[in-house]
């Protein structure tokens, strides 16, 4: 390999794109029309555009990566995590196209990634799994009688992809048919596939995963453990290594269930086998993510163990450098800095970063995918950067972060920081008195987090494409909107006139406001039926996260925007008329 494709954008192909230039690769960067500028497009060696505005129209486009890559020169191709990391069809069309792969085969991907033929391998393996599907659900008919048949609490998940993303809890058997439609909506948005399975939901577990490397010959490493426990929407937002309070013999059989699952397919790369840990002691398996987790720092930090310069060396036809399960140094956390506002529910919050100071000193690492100045667009994921922190032992890292949150500041958008300000404070998550679980945000402190101030709405900035001639070749040039406005004699920076939706929202007490930038997904009321305070309204998509608008008042809804308009945040999607 001599010059390496980022399949994906932001934070993690500013770590790919840094791990390039350590190891002597060229670093090819892609970008949609929004990220024509981003950190990871200046950062990369070379740049090229995919030609859209949304994640099916770029980092989700097969043919225009493909594109990108012959374009470049590029010889090899790194998925990263999320959009197409996981895909199979992905893998198998890189392969097809004579260039790497770096990640497992597309079989294995292919085996693994579907979580119900994972959940056999892992079984045939000997991992304890919960009541669950072996194939895709039909339809929600489908779900609906597994949960009459094996009881509630059920959750439906995306067979393909992971992140939390096309996940959805039922705890009465009225919520599982939109469970059901909600997790395929997600799935289609996220990974370009909807196919759902159902199991049942054990409440208030931990969740525990194990970090792999696999030469694609059979032999696996372990390479440590993590707890990724604190989530909300079932999304991880803090993540540690090693993970605390486990016994020696719940660790080994967790490690040996990892590399009994993946060996049984000769994985090859990076991969995490997730489990969950109930209050009682037990374990049972979860899914494969097939790629590298958002949380690998954490692994890194106390292993020493560099897992994307491992994917490359792997990609290269060579083994894990290592050849045993290191011995865990230290303790380390990563903290997930999203564009959320804790206070209201971690609703997205997307805009432009104004101002942005990054902690540093001892112990202390920052992976961002943005820098002051920067956008965090609505149409992608909120992770905007992530914070960690290594230690001694626990409480020296929780110290550690303390200190490198106080040292934090970042202005223009609202952030996860002050939720983990308060997690700090919490005895629940003291390493005396760890009693977390995958539910605990939500229950317990989500309620008493205080609200941020919302960012000013921050349109997206599309470019314009114009063909022009450069010494008789027709190129295209991708203008944005403030050299078109500045060509105009246009200041780009005066503001945007609001329209009349946007004035309703702003100003009318019987406007239902849209809680989220994003796409008006479906209405769940039809429009001119009566409703009641705390109905919910209408689905919205933002930041590939599904948020409902709820009724403010009781009246008769008038619909004032139709399902697939693009809305901002606080604008009037319709009125309660008393």
């Amino acid at each position: 390999m001599q010059k390496i494709l980022i399949a994906n954008r932001g934070e993690i192909a500013v770590r790919i794109a840094r791990a390039c230039a350590e190891a002597g690769y060229r670093s090819v960067a892609v970008y949609a029309d929004q990220d024509v500028d981003a950190m990871h497009v200046r950062l990369a060696d070379e740049a090229f555009a995919l030609g859209g505005t949304t994640a099916s129209e770029t980092y989700l486009s097969i043919p225009s990566l493909l594109a990108a890559a012959r374009a470049s020169g590029a010889d090899a191709v790194h998925p990263g995590y999320g959009f197409l990391s996981e895909s199979a069809d992905f893998a198998q069309a890189v392969e097809e196209a004579g260039l790497t792969w770096i990640g497992p085969t597309p079989e294995s991907i292919e085996a693994l990634g579907d979580k119900v033929t994972a959940r056999r391998i892992a079984q045939q393996a000997g991992a304890p799994l919960a009541a669950g599907t072996d194939r895709p659900l039909a339809g929600a008919d489908d779900a609906v009688a597994f949960a009459r048949e094996h009881g509630l609490p059920v959750v439906v998940k995306a067979a393909f992809g992971g992140g939390g993303r096309g996940l959805k809890v039922a705890r009465t058997i009225d919520e599982v048919a939109d469970a059901f439609g909600s997790s395929t909506r997600e799935a289609i948005a996220a990974f370009g596939r909807g196919e759902c399975f159902i199991e049942r939901y054990l409440e208030r577990p931990r969740h525990v995963e194990v970090q792999v490397l696999g030469d694609g010959r059979g032999r696996v490493v372990v390479v440590g453990d993590r707890d990724c426990s604190l989530q909300r929407r079932s999304q991880k937002l803090v993540e540690e290594a090693p993970a605390p309070g486990l016994t020696a013999a719940q660790r080994d059989r967790i490690h040996a269930a990892a590399r009994d699952i993946c060996a049984a397919v000769d994985y090859r790369g990076a991969g995490t086998v997730e489990f969950l840990l109930g209050a009682d002691g037990t374990i049972s398996f979860l899914e494969v993510n097939t790629r590298l987790q958002v949380e690998h720092p954490v692994t890194e930090a106390v292993t020493g163990v560099d897992l994307v310069r491992e994917q490359l060396r792997i990609a290269e036809g060579e083994g894990p450098s290592i050849g045993g399960t290191p011995p865990p140094v230290g303790h380390a956390i990563e903290l997930r800095l999203n564009a959320e506002d804790p206070g209201r529910g971690f609703l997205p919050s997307p805009g432009r970063i104004t101002a942005l100071r990054v902690p540093g000193g001892p112990g202390v690492r920052w992976d961002a995918g943005v820098e002051a100045g920067d956008r965090v667009e609505a149409a992608f994921d909120s992770l905007a950067a992530k914070l960690i922190v290594h230690g001694a032992d626990r409480d020296a890292a929780l110290v550690r972060l303390r200190r490198a949150l106080r040292e934090l500041e970042v202005t223009g958008i609202a952030t996860v920081a002050p939720f983990a300000e308060a997690l700090l404070d919490e005895p629940d998550f003291s390493t005396a008195g760890f009693a977390v679980s995958t539910q605990w945000i939500e229950a317990e402190l989500m309620p008493r987090l205080a609200l941020q101030d919302r960012p000013a709405p921050a349109p997206a900035e599309a470019l314009r494409r114009v063909p022009i001639e450069i010494d008789g070749r027709r190129v295209v040039l991708g203008l944005p909107p403030g050299a078109l406005a500045a060509a105009a004699g246009v200041s780009p920076s005066a503001p945007r006139v609001q329209d009349a939706a946007d004035a309703l929202g702003a100003t009318d007490p019987e406007a239902v406001a849209a809680p989220v930038p994003g796409t008006l997904v479906r209405w769940l009321v039809a429009d001119g039926a009566r409703v009641e305070a705390g109905d919910e309204l209408a689905v919205l998509d933002a930041m590939k996260m599904e948020t409902r608008a709820l009724a403010h008042r009781g009246g008769t809804l008038e619909h004032r925007a139709a399902e697939g308009d693009a809305v901002a945040v606080d604008e009037a999607i319709g009125r309660i008329a008393g």
